[in-house]
């Protein structure tokens, strides 16, 4: 991966978002499309919407969501001693944080925090067995408790407090790549779409707001934009380290390309689509059932207006939800090109009922063929 493009990825990472407070990461979008949409809006949840116009009249409209929140916490009290108590904004694993800087996110600025709770010296041996609850932990600022009421008021978000690094062969961990990375990959299709001279249709990037506590964003973007058809970009388990039981997750790899999901919340035609769009780049890639709902923008999308043809592209990530979630980097350059691919196919005679003549492009094989190994190659 280009320096370039790792220094964009590491500051949309590093730039803070809880659920909620997004207006940071907006406005790193906003900034880094300027150039390249011919219009950009911020609706009234924050989600941002930039557009690339396209070239043939009637050709599909996409649109390409995908949410630039992250999982954090939330001040809900502040003692007398000017410890903080905290709630959780997404998603949060109370096992993970003891031991954890934090990063609190005031009205004059950001304060380092560290969440305490008992050494185990204290804790009675009962009690080890446990996980200590969010309840019984603290955030502590390291000031002095009139200091910290004046600074800090309730309702305060605060996130991890890591960023990125690059490390092994082309693997890389920070917190929020689930969905930041997502992000990234948005932008990056539109600037490699606008360098190619556009694609066919219209092309919309919905940087959405609010998706861990209910794909808020990605309901009121669908609605606004209601596009022809949309694809969701999230991360996906990967379940390639120990632990994970391949019989129930199935098996997803880190470095072997992006995965493209299969079910219900999946239009068929969409899914077609986006294997063919594999295959015509050779790009390996992974499919991944989902059964029911999926806990991605996906799942607004299509249900939006009068129903939203829907695909869902993902890239495999180890230890969601946690400060050291781990990506594969070769993976997101090999979806922004997947991505890229779909979109330039969209002709203006494309159909998206279902068993009406909605076939895949010319050349689609079976969607089972094996996908190689793509981790170990990057681009100077």
């Amino acid at each position: 991966m280009k320096k370039k493009h790792v220094k964009f990825l590491k500051q949309l990472l590093e730039t803070p978002s809880p659920t909620g407070f997004e207006e940071p990461a907006a406005a790193l979008v906003r900034e880094r499309l300027a150039d390249v949409a011919d219009e950009i809006t911020t609706d009234t949840m924050g989600s941002v919407r930039a557009l690339l116009a396209g070239t043939e009249e009637g050709a599909p409209t996409l649109m390409l969501a995908a949410h630039m929140d992250e999982i954090g916490l939330m001040v809900t009290y502040i003692s007398d001693e000017g410890f903080l108590s905290v709630a959780s904004l997404g998603g949060v694993d109370a096992a993970i944080l003891p031991g954890m800087r934090v990063d609190v996110h005031t009205a004059s600025g950001v304060l380092r925090g560290v969440v305490g709770r008992k050494p185990i010296h204290l804790i009675e041996p009962d009690e080890r067995k446990n996980v200590t609850p969010l309840s019984g932990l603290v955030i502590d600022l390291g000031l002095k408790p009139k200091r910290v009421k004046k600074l800090v008021s309730v309702g305060d978000p605060i996130t991890f407090g890591v960023g990125f690094e690059r490390f092994g062969d082309g693997m890389a961990v920070s917190k929020c790549f689930d969905d930041k990375c997502g992000v990234w990959i948005a932008c990056r299709v539109m600037e490699e779409l606008a360098k190619a001279g556009g694609a066919p249709g219209d092309f919309i990037v919905a940087a959405t707001t609010q998706e861990e506590i209910g794909t808020r964003g990605a309901m009121t973007s669908a609605h606004a934009v209601n596009p022809d058809v949309a694809l969701a970009f999230d991360v996906t388990h990967a379940t390639d380290y120990p632990g994970i039981d391949k019989t129930k997750y199935g098996k997803i790899v880190c470095g072997e390309g992006p995965v493209i999901a299969r079910g219900p919340n999946i239009n068929p035609v969409v899914f077609e689509r986006l294997v063919a769009a594999a295959k015509a780049e050779g790009i390996p890639y992974q499919l991944e059932a989902e059964p029911s709902v999926t806990g991605t923008d996906a799942r607004a999308i299509q249900v939006a207006r009068d129903g939203i043809p829907t695909g869902l592209i993902s890239v495999p990530l180890r230890y969601m939800h946690t400060p050291t979630e781990v990506v594969c980097l070769a993976d997101l350059q090999a979806t922004v090109r997947l991505i890229v691919r779909f979109a330039r196919d969209l002709s203006a005679d494309a159909s998206f009922v279902p068993g009406m003549g909605g076939a895949a492009s010319a050349g689609a094989a079976e969607a089972g063929d094996d996908a190689e190994a793509a981790c170990p190659s990057e681009e100077a």
